[in-house]
């Protein structure tokens, strides 16, 4: 099988896996939703998050480098695959984090709570956290996706699945970007910066307070404007900021 397609294949896996991820993160240990709902995490609408397809991607060929190149074969060689592992997912994280931050107005995850960070994009503890991903990857799961990549290397068929994945992903994207460009509008005019997850858990909000449907799938659907639900978040924001600055 191509590197190619092979890197395809990883691509869907991780976006859809990470998706899964976060979705129960975000449901019960994400500080930007204290109600703690279901909220469909990520920029795009499709159950994916892009970072953990890159992500993948990268412990593969690190994985296999490791292999080739002899490095797994002590605990000093594995160790060092693992520290170059987190070091390439919290540069895939800050590189992503610092894109939409600085381009687009637009934060989608806040680590300036945690001790260490660097502009609240990264920090020590979720570093640690890509290393241990990394050793998890290496010994449970890198084996069996190479087993899985023999058995679609001779089920080719398998291909037109990841063809309508990426068809279906681009065109997500391409609605996504739309979006982005109307919160990055209300950023500039407003000279704030939008945190993705607080305006998602305040639209659901909203939603549950007005007795409306609460959508999952497209979750900035609302009656009502989004420029509305812009400004109660960032009230909301502003508040907290407030109470927390006084204690």
């Amino acid at each position: 099988m191509s590197m190619f397609l092979t890197l395809a294949y990883l691509f869907f896996i991780g976006s859809v896996l990470g998706w899964c991820l976060e979705l129960v993160f975000r449901r019960f240990f994400s500080s930007a939703n204290p109600e703690h709902k279901w909220i469909n995490p990520g920029f795009c609408v499709g159950p994916y998050v892009p970072l953990y397809g890159f992500g993948l991607c990268i412990l593969y060929l690190l994985a296999h480098l490791g292999q080739v190149t002899g490095m797994d074969s002590s605990a000093g060689g594995k160790a060092l695959m693992f520290l170059c592992m987190a070091v390439s997912m919290t540069a895939i994280e800050y590189i992503a984090g610092i894109l939409l931050l600085k381009l687009m107005k637009l934060r989608l995850w806040d680590y300036s709570q945690l001790w260490g960070n660097i502009q609240g994009l990264i920090c020590p503890l979720f570093s640690a956290i890509w290393a241990l991903m990394g050793a998890v990857y290496y010994f449970f799961v890198h084996p069996y996706i190479l087993s899985a990549l023999d058995w679609l290397s001779n089920n080719l068929a398998f291909s037109f699945v990841i063809g309508f994945f990426f068809g279906v992903f681009i065109i997500d994207v391409v609605y996504s970007s739309h979006l982005l460009a109307k919160l990055k509008e209300y950023a500039d005019e407003n000279d704030v910066v939008v945190k993705w997850e607080h305006l998602k858990a305040e639209i659901r909000s909203a939603q549950d307070r007005a007795a409306k449907r609460a959508y999952f799938v497209f979750a900035f659907r609302s009656d009502r404007a989004l420029v509305e639900h812009l400004n109660e978040a960032h009230a909301a924001l502003e508040e907290i900021r407030h109470r927390v600055k006084n204690h």
